[in-house]
C-alpha cells in the first residue's frame, strides 16, 4: 500500500472512490483495507469492514441498541 487513505462512497453493489488512495480505515478494527480487498461495508452508516466478523460485529451492536 502507498499508505494513502481513499475517500470512498459505498454504494448497495459496489464503491465509488471519490478521492484517490490506495486503502480505508475499517470502523470497527481499525485496520487498513487495500481497495481491492475491500468486500465488506455499510451503504446507511458508509462505514467499510476489514472482514464478516467486523461487519457481524457491527450489525449485531445496531441490533441491540
Amino acid at each position: 500500500m502507498n499508505k494513502k487513505l481513499a475517500k470512498v462512497k459505498y454504494l448497495p453493489n459496489n464503491f465509488q472512490v471519490i478521492e484517490k488512495g490506495d486503502h480505508v480505515i475499517c470502523a470497527v478494527s481499525g485496520k487498513a483495507i487495500s481497495l481491492e480487498n475491500l468486500t465488506y461495508w455499510n451503504v446507511e452508516l458508509q462505514e467499510p469492514y476489514y472482514s464478516y466478523i467486523e461487519a457481524t460485529k457491527k450489525k449485531e451492536e445496531l441490533d441491540n441498541k
